[in-house]
């Protein structure tokens, strides 16, 4: 086929709802920066001195970015994945190294004028690699070597970004594990990750609480029982040839509530230990059950039991050693341990008043109080949620949400039609990371979500997340328009 033709076609095959929806974040996005950059008296939106004229190159330059994306052969994309990924891990593993700090992280290029973030280009490298693996002849996610691959893929480009003291954009790319959870990895692995959360918030939250007159710590007796129930539940899952389910049930309910009424009435003593022992126990049973029987599924659920122990008692030393101090004090302040209205809970209690504040309808374009007076600090990137709060009030920020759910969607679709499995997995790969952002950076907005510093695609004010993101969007539309083509071409 001629070049000329190829492309005519590309454009015919092009999903257009999915770019009108991109134009209409676009546009939502150019107004919001307008709403949260004005100062009283400007009336130079264009002029280059501002933001919201600033934000127009960005998005004319994406404009041409997705133009050059589309005009560029899709076989090419899977072709050098590989390759681009190992580039973009290069860039970040030396952008630690770099002489710019910039609010305390090193995750930023200085190019002059210019300034870049890897991270957020990294995102599509990433994909392409993990689609590129995972599409190859014979990839099983039950195969442990397979899995391994994938997961370091994952891992790799985030302890960079971490290596930059950049915690939010590396927490970005755990939204890749839904894609291998959509590519058959066992639920098992997503429940861990699951109980993990809740390991956490339950033992950071309930540490310094005491059980009644008892020298217990609730934050310990509650996640020392879950983790039991949880290796119960496993057990009941995967293990079902197991007759002593019931029995163990059994003895572990009535130990743990002899223990603690023996605490609460007759001798105080910490129960936790009484626990921590019948983990063990149950630990040692799984492993003599693997031993005798040989079934994986046993020493699936010790490992899971073991692990939780041992991420539990990790939490302390993770929470003093490797969180930054405005970190901790950020999750302190979400999970309600302290208020700091001046200090970390500052950002999130101004962002509150100013959706408060624009109640039903909003107060108008430009006529937002809490936004234009500067109230909220980085109300035209992280926190740029709340400039449509105020000003187009709860029908607005409706609105915005509706359009992300129906990118969302439509992604999901495409994603659902393609014809080889290297498109199918690059589509889930955007559709995680456009979820995760939107869901992490309004809950943020909210106070629902910790403090961590993400852009909201297509809205927050810069040009490194709107490139990312349109490169990360068209390399799929450019794929899908492609999808009629034989894969051998």
């Amino acid at each position: 086929m001629a070049p000329q033709a190829d492309n005519k076609g590309v454009w015919r095959s092009l999903d257009w709802w999915t770019v009108i929806l991109y134009i209409l974040l676009l546009a939502g996005g150019w107004f919001s920066v307008c709403g949260a950059s004005y100062t009283y008296g400007d009336t130079d939106f264009f002029s280059l001195s501002t933001r919201s004229g600033m934000q127009i190159v960005w998005i004319v330059s994406a404009m041409a970015i997705a133009f050059v994306v589309m005009m560029t052969d899709a076989r090419h994309f899977e072709t050098f994945s590989m390759l681009i990924y190992v580039l973009f891990l290069l860039l970040l593993i030396g952008t630690i190294f770099n002489p710019h700090e910039i609010k305390g992280s090193r995750s930023w290029l200085v190019l002059g004028p210019l300034r870049l973030q890897p991270a957020e280009f990294a995102k599509f490298a990433t994909s392409l690699a993990l689609a590129r693996v995972m599409s190859t002849h014979g990839f099983s996610m039950s195969n442990m070597r397979h899995a391994i691959t994938s997961a370091a893929i994952i891992l790799l480009p985030m302890l960079a970004i971490i290596g930059q003291k950049e915690t939010g954009s590396a927490l970005v790319y755990l939204a890749f594990f839904l894609v291998l959870y959509r590519e058959g990895m066992t639920g098992s692995i997503l429940l861990t990750g699951v109980a993990m959360v809740v390991y956490f918030v339950v033992g950071v939250k309930y540490d310094n609480v005491n059980l009644f007159t008892t020298p217990v710590s609730v934050g310990q007796y509650v996640v020392f029982l879950l983790i039991l129930l949880f290796s119960c539940g496993l057990i009941f899952i995967y293990c079902r040839s197991c007759k002593h389910l019931k029995w163990l049930l059994l003895i572990i309910v009535g130990v743990s509530l002899i223990a603690t009424l023996f605490a609460l009435y007759i001798v105080p003593f910490d129960v936790t230990w009484v626990l921590l022992g019948e983990a063990g126990c149950l630990a040692l049973y799984l492993l003599y059950q693997w031993l005798r029987t040989r079934l994986p599924s046993y020493l699936l659920v010790m490992c899971f039991t073991l692990g939780s122990l041992a991420f539990f008692y990790s939490v302390d030393y993770t929470m003093d050693n490797i969180l930054q101090p405005h970190q901790r004090l950020r999750i302190n302040v979400l999970l309600g341990i302290e208020e700091d209205l001046r200090g970390a809970g500052y950002n999130v209690h101004q962002s509150e008043i100013a959706i408060g504040s624009g109640g039903l309808q909003g107060k108008g374009f430009l006529n937002g109080t809490q936004t234009k007076l500067k109230y909220v600090p980085e109300q035209d990137t992280d926190f740029i949620f709340c400039t449509v709060g105020e000003e187009e009030g709860f029908v607005g920020s409706a609105a915005v949400l509706l359009v992300f759910l129906c990118l969302i969607l439509r992604l999901i679709h495409l994603a659902e039609r393609q014809p080889f499995p290297f498109g199918r997995i690059y589509g889930y790969c955007v559709v995680s990371i456009f979820l995760f952002h939107v869901f992490i950076n309004v809950g943020m907005v909210l106070g629902l979500m910790p403090v961590i510093g993400i852009p909201l695609p297509f809205f927050s004010y810069g040009g490194s997340s709107l490139w990312g993101f349109t490169i990360l969007l068209f390399i799929f539309l450019r794929i899908d328009a492609d999808r009629n083509r034989s894969h051998s071409g």
